[in-house]
């Protein structure tokens, strides 16, 4: 197709490029007083070039829709490919990668890379061939003025290549910026409710209008850039024009040329003067697109330290689950240790209950058994195979996974059920939603088929967290885990989920609660306590702990009870947060006291910190 696009420029340029020489032509017929164009007489010759004409805009129809085309399918394959591999990349790039920037990148950059390699490619070839004939046919009709006219390429030329490569680095730096941007606001809107139940909506303006300030500072240095080029070529062309006419008009009335020939060189002029100014555009263009292709290509070369699909088959995941001495540390806070020499076992078919301090790695064990990470030291084994030689991707087919926050798709409950099996038949969906205690499905009027919202926005935290744990109940998993899963619910919900769960799982499945609730603590087989330091402290059943009241399990409770912090059980905060990766994002790079516009007008100083950012700025890790 591109070859066929490439034809149809060629053609349509040329076309064009006759225009000027025929006009010149008519002229000495008009001043000559000839009867004859090109051997044929005027009606002819006009039908004939409105016949060319009529060739020239079609074969420049079909240039522009084969372009246009070429260019919607390189945009389509550029998404599909790019959210295809950053779906693959482990839990570390999004722990480093915001999704609002990732967001941008898959939405305006593609676009950028799309225009520039597929229409702005066509407009500066279409400028390339129309400027060589262009300089051609003024070579033809008079060397002199050519040479006049060669005088005025040096200086755009050069001033062409420092306006690109300036183009260049600020669509490189309005890029970054955009996905900065994409990033504050997909994270604010999404939680707006909390944002407006704290008053902070006049922060969170300023927020976002401090960063819109930015872009529009780079877009305002982009503007005198472009004003300073084009008015500088524009008023040397110009000038050119008047010497042209100087030294044409003298060689007019020497007889050195007539008047249809000196049109002519005028009108090859403009269309060569026109062309090189699409060039020069062109090559901004193309620089903006280099700066955003770079963006792109840092995400397609990226590749993850681990591949989901790479491994060893896993046709089940039952057998004891063995933490032997691993040691781990989140990749983006490589100084903050989680766990040190971490060593326990969970029998097949098990309910276990993982009890810590806030902040000491409960949850990371969940991280770990599905390979979102992988241990800096020691191994995890499941029925004696080491976790990190098997295939993530089935593995991850044989865990049902419930956490904290329980995460729904925009979409209807039973396309949310049947998440991990979509071929789910109707009767298996309804037997897991009874299973998790949904009850609350009959009461609404579409039943399983109604609408959930963005996030779930339409469901409240306890509908949500039964549906998802009725999601990970229809994969009939080999080993649940519920990180905090029964954390919304009401005391009568979480009992009759619990008996559902107790039913179905024991002497089966393995179930592993990472739990806080004294309730759920309660009803485990076996309980393993994490101490502050990322080692067991102890283990056993809920009477055995309970009855050592100097141990670290009894202090923990007391804690929970009193609300006292318990000695030896230090809190520590483990994975950085949304809101510490934005303001660092924010801060990087802003000088002291720079003031930020309000719509209304209001100056705020940046040190006039408000009570928000301060705690947020103590939050901060002091790595950063």
């Amino acid at each position: 197709m591109l070859g066929a696009a490439f034809a149809f420029l060629l053609l349509s340029s040329s076309i064009t490029m006759a225009i000027p020489f025929s006009i010149g032509k008519i002229l000495d017929m008009a001043t000559s007083g000839k009867e004859l164009l090109f051997g044929l007489n005027p009606t002819t010759f006009y039908m004939a070039l409105a016949g060319v004409m009529v060739v020239g805009a079609s074969a420049n129809y079909g240039r522009i829709i084969i372009l246009r085309i070429v260019g919607e399918r390189i945009v389509t394959r550029l998404r599909s490919r790019l959210f295809k591999r950053t779906f693959i990349q482990n839990a570390e790039f999004f722990d480093a990668n915001r999704v609002g920037d990732l967001i941008s990148r898959l939405g305006s950059d593609t676009v950028i890379v799309g225009k520039s390699i597929t229409q702005n490619l066509s407009d500066g070839l279409r400028s390339f061939v129309s400027g060589g004939a262009g300089l051609a046919m003024m070579g033809f009709v008079s060397w002199k003025l050519t040479s006049v006219l060669a005088l005025m390429f040096p200086p755009v030329a050069l001033g062409a290549f420092f306006y690109g490569r300036a183009m260049r680095n600020l669509s490189r730096k309005i890029q970054k910026n955009l996905g900065t941007l994409t990033k504050i606001a997909e994270e604010r809107l999404g939680n707006v409710r909390t944002s407006q139940a704290f008053a902070g909506e006049v922060q969170e303006v300023n927020r976002y209008n401090k960063q819109v300030r930015k872009i529009f500072d780079l877009g305002k240095r982009e503007a005198i850039i472009s004003a300073t080029f084009f008015s500088s070529t524009g008023f040397m062309g110009n000038m050119t024009i008047l010497a042209l006419l100087y030294v044409g008009g003298g060689m007019v009335q020497s007889g050195a040329i007539s008047i249809g020939e000196l049109s002519s060189f005028l009108m090859y002029t403009a269309y060569a003067g026109s062309s090189l100014f699409g060039l020069s555009g062109f090559y901004s263009e193309l620089m903006k697109g280099v700066g955003a292709a770079s963006r792109l290509f840092e995400l397609q070369d990226r590749e993850p330290s681990m591949y989901p699909t790479v491994g060893d088959a896993v046709k089940s995941a039952r057998g004891p689950i063995e933490f032997k001495h691993v040691s781990f540390s989140y990749p983006t806070r490589p100084a903050v240790t989680i766990f040190k020499d971490l060593t326990f076992r969970i029998d097949q078919g098990s309910n276990v209950a993982i009890v810590a301090p806030s902040g000491a790695g409960k949850s990371t064990v969940a991280q770990l058994l599905l390979r979102f990470y992988t241990p800096n030291s020691g191994s995890i084994t499941i029925a004696g195979k080491d976790t990190s030689a098997m295939n993530a991707k089935q593995l991850r087919r044989r865990i049902g996974y419930v956490g904290q926050e329980p995460v729904l798709f925009s979409g209807t409950i039973a396309e949310n059920i049947a998440y991990g099996r979509p071929l789910a038949s109707r009767a298996e969906i309804v037997a897991a939603a009874r299973k998790a205690n949904c009850e609350f499905i009959s009461d609404f009027p579409d039943g399983l088929e109604t609408h959930v919202g963005a996030r779930g926005t339409q469901l409240s935290g306890g509908q949500k967290q039964r549906i998802a744990i009725a999601r990970a109940l229809l994969k009939n998993p080999d080993i649940l885990l519920l990180d905090e899963a029964t954390s919304a619910l009401d005391a009568e919900s979480e009992t009759l989920v619990n008996q559902a769960l107790a039913s179905l799982l024991r002497g089966n499945n393995t179930t592993i609660s990472i739990a806080h609730r004294l309730s759920t603590i309660k009803r485990s087989d076996r309980i393993i306590v994490i101490g502050g330091d990322g080692r067991v402290v102890e283990e056993g059943t809920y009477a055995e702990l309970s009855a050592n009241k100097e141990g670290a399990f009894s202090k923990l409770m007391e804690w929970q009870m009193s609300g006292e912090p318990a000695s030896g059980l230090p809190r520590r905060s483990s994975h950085p947060t949304e809101e510490e990766e934005i303001e660092y994002d924010l801060e990087e790079g802003d000088d002291k006291g720079e003031e930020m516009v309000e719509p209304d007008g209001m100056r705020m100083k940046e040190d006039d910190i408000t009570a928000q950012e301060a705690v947020a700025e103590r939050a901060k890790p002091s790595d950063r």
